[in-house]
């Protein structure tokens, strides 16, 4: 196991990418064992703890199962869900955080369209419930990450199309991780909340009147926005650190 000493602030998502890398490149297999977290912090140069928290969040998304007694073991990935996969990735780096928003353009405008076009009476109390706890959780200083993605996930039930839904639902863990890490970043910008409620309502404004061309073009808008404004947060962020 060829480790490398890290030297990076985030330590313990350097040690996730170094033995994600490993298993890309088949340095790792299904049923390798780790080295134990002791070992592994005097190999990286780290701290113990930060091996654990590596150890942790590998192990919640069903990466490397810890067997007490026994050691840490790289789990069988082959039969995985797509969200294990994919939540593998998110958490590794900002990149594929970025290339899962375009995802979801891809998928998230289309259905914002199909939406407009096939929503009934129900689709549109959903989409008002979720649209107004968001508001009610932003104006208590809240993220509004939760409705904030229900309120999405109602968008793709409105498009009436089950492999859509199924292809949202396959990524429905990851997305709630991709929500937290987004929001957080674009809320040290004042005001943005609001803005992210504004752009929200104007999506459900455009679905509820039926037109599908706005529809479209509402959702799109908030996805670029978000993406864009995120990719500000986080270069501005990363500018600071000493």
């Amino acid at each position: 196991m060829d480790f490398k000493p890290i030297k990076a602030k985030k330590i313990y998502e350097e040690i996730i990418e170094q033995i994600k890398v490993m298993i890309t490149r088949g340095e790792l297999n299904p049923g390798d064992k780790l080295l134990p977290e002791r070992e592994l912090a005097e190999k990286l140069q780290v701290g113990r703890a930060a091996v654990r928290e590596a150890y942790r969040a590998l192990e919640a998304i069903g990466i490397i199962e810890i067997r007490p007694g026994e050691g840490t073991f790289v789990r069988e990935m082959g039969s995985k869900p797509m969200t294990d996969i994919m939540s593998l990735a998110v958490i590794t780096g900002k990149d594929t955080l970025f290339e899962l928003l375009e995802l979801r353009k891809i998928v998230e405008v289309e259905a914002a369209g199909l939406a407009a076009l096939r929503r009934t009476e129900d689709h549109l109390g959903e989409m008002k419930r979720w649209l107004n706890l968001m508001k009610e959780e932003i104006d208590q200083g809240s993220l509004g990450d939760v409705p904030d993605t229900k309120f999405h996930y109602a968008i793709t039930n409105a498009a009436c199309n089950s492999l859509l839904t199924r292809t949202m639902n396959s990524i429905s863990e990851t997305i709630k991780q991709e929500m937290k890490t987004i929001l957080t970043n674009m809320y040290r910008t004042p005001g943005t909340p609001q803005q992210l409620y504004e752009q929200h309502k104007r999506i459900f404004e455009e679905i509820a009147s039926g037109n599908e061309m706005k529809a479209r073009t509402a959702m799109f808008y908030h996805l670029d926005r978000a993406e864009k404004i995120l990719k500000k947060e986080m270069t501005t962020f990363e500018c600071k650190l000493p």
